[in-house]
């Protein structure tokens, strides 16, 4: 699994990360994963899902840390604060992954881009990130 994979899979739990949704002819009916069929009197169930609150999901994983982390800015923080290794050869992999462009050696640099890529990557795969957090 992907670097991207794995946070997406820590922050929406119940998603798939970074697959999209299924389309009908992807699923049969019965098959794992279908949304259930309404019976009399009800609705069906929406094929969009609620976008997961990215800030409240971290600010909570925050909450049961031991440590003061700042993943609002620091891609090493929100690394740690979903239990994967934030090592440099982690976070160079990551960019590898993102298609960054830079010089992988000016960490700082790198690590600014991840974290905004990151957020945005959140954003378009379901997730309702904070304004300030996006470009």
């Amino acid at each position: 699994m992907s670097i991207l994979g794995k946070i997406f899979g820590r922050i929406f739990p119940q998603a798939k990360a970074a697959q999209p949704p299924a389309t009908p002819a992807q699923t049969s009916p019965g098959a794992t994963g279908t949304a259930p069929q309404a019976g009399p009197g009800q609705t069906a169930p929406t094929a969009a899902m609620d976008r997961v609150d990215v800030e409240k999901v971290l600010d909570q994983l925050a909450a049961t840390k031991g440590q003061k982390l700042n993943w609002r800015t620091s891609i090493v923080d929100l690394m740690k604060l979903v239990d994967l290794d934030s090592s440099l050869q982690e976070r160079k992999e990551l960019a590898d992954e993102l298609k960054y462009t830079g010089d992988k050696n000016d960490s700082a640099t790198m690590n600014i881009w991840l974290h905004k890529q990151v957020m945005k990557k959140l954003e378009e795969n379901g997730g309702k990130v904070p304004a300030d957090l996006k470009d």
